[in-house]
């Protein structure tokens, strides 16, 4: 990837920020960054790239930003945790204009490969109704029954790089996250995910000496959750593979929310109490990466166990409560 010209889209967002400043590392590359977000409320911003606040849904402004590139990685959606995604689905499902209209424009503008991020909200409900299953492989997405509204854009979208791979032969990437985590991303506003909830909620009530708090559904619920350095590396080796196949980027370490609470109370060295609320949305039951076929095809695994990506979120997050940052920023008007 050295001494090309690579567009990211979504770079204004958790996973895209990450990927910008990984890319950075070699500077014979120029990077493209396009955000929904205003720049100002972007998690990771660089002066030396072009960087565009557009809204991607336009196919003008797709074919605007893809002039000229290399390789795009599309990493740009609506979405959040469980509480926003169960109650915004048409609002995420708009996000498969965004896939749509870049794919298109890669065609026009002859893009040379092109990735698409998707998730693991793509795997059929029925095959998660435990909790502690086996990690889900990349078959398992069949016969189709994925998370109403955000898994059925996902999945229509890995199948639209299907086709253009099949039909037009454009070089396609597509990888399925499970759960990524980690510092400089969203803690709190509705969007943020159980990680960095939970280290919020124990912060909370450490700083102001509370006993409590809450914890949607039973706590019995389960996933597993891969740190985002581990999120940019699998990234990379899938990326400058040679294979056109959906891959998972997820951990094997699956863990209850109750489980998950206990590392971040001896992070924090404080105990809660947990108040359960079994009627906010909590998702399928189980869920888990099964990671066999991508360390077969490219040799990545994780390489982070929870409890230290936790350490280094929980660390994060305190400094940026305790310092008076407004968490709005991370919030504010987040499309991807």
């Amino acid at each position: 990837m050295n001494n090309k010209k690579i567009l990211i889209c979504g770079a204004g967002g958790f996973i895209g920020g990450h990927l910008v400043t990984h890319l950075l590392q070699d500077k014979s590359n120029k990077i493209v960054c396009v955000d929904i977000k205003p720049k100002e409320n972007w998690f990771q911003i660089y002066d030396q790239n072009e960087n565009y606040s557009l809204d991607l849904k336009d196919f003008n402004n797709c074919l605007k930003v893809t002039e000229n590139i290399d390789y795009i990685l599309n990493m740009a959606c609506n979405m959040g945790g469980m509480g926003f995604i169960e109650n915004n689905k048409a609002e995420c499902m708009l996000s498969v204009l965004i896939n749509t209209n870049l794919l298109r424009a890669t065609l026009i503008n002859k893009v040379k490969k092109y990735f698409f991020s998707s998730s693991a909200c793509v795997y059929n409900g029925s095959k998660q109704q435990e909790t502690f299953i086996p990690g889900l492989k990349e078959v398992d997405a069949y016969p189709a029954e994925p998370e109403d509204g955000y898994g059925w854009e996902k999945l229509f979208s890995e199948r639209m790089c299907r086709h253009f791979k099949e039909d037009f032969d454009l070089d396609t990437r597509v990888v399925r996250y499970h759960n990524i985590y980690g510092p400089l991303g969203t803690y709190d506003g509705g969007r943020e995910k159980a990680p960095a909830a939970l280290c919020r909620k124990i912060i909370k009530a450490k700083i102001n000496n509370e006993k409590k708090i809450f914890v949607w559904g039973d706590g019995e619920q389960t996933r597993s959750f891969l740190f985002i350095d581990d999120c940019i590396k699998g990234t990379m080796k899938i990326f400058n593979s040679e294979y056109n196949d959906v891959f998972n980027i997820g951990s094997d370490e699956q863990v209850s929310i109750n489980q998950m609470i206990s590392i971040i109370e001896d992070i924090a060295e404080y105990k809660v109490e947990k108040v359960y609320q079994p009627d906010k949305p909590k998702g399928v039951r189980g869920r888990s990466s099964n990671n066999d076929f991508v360390t077969k095809k490219t040799d990545w695994k994780p390489n982070f166990s929870l409890k230290e990506g936790l350490k280094i979120t929980y660390d994060w997050i305190y400094s940026e409560m305790t310092r008076g940052v407004n968490s709005s920023k991370f919030t504010k008007n987040s499309k991807s």
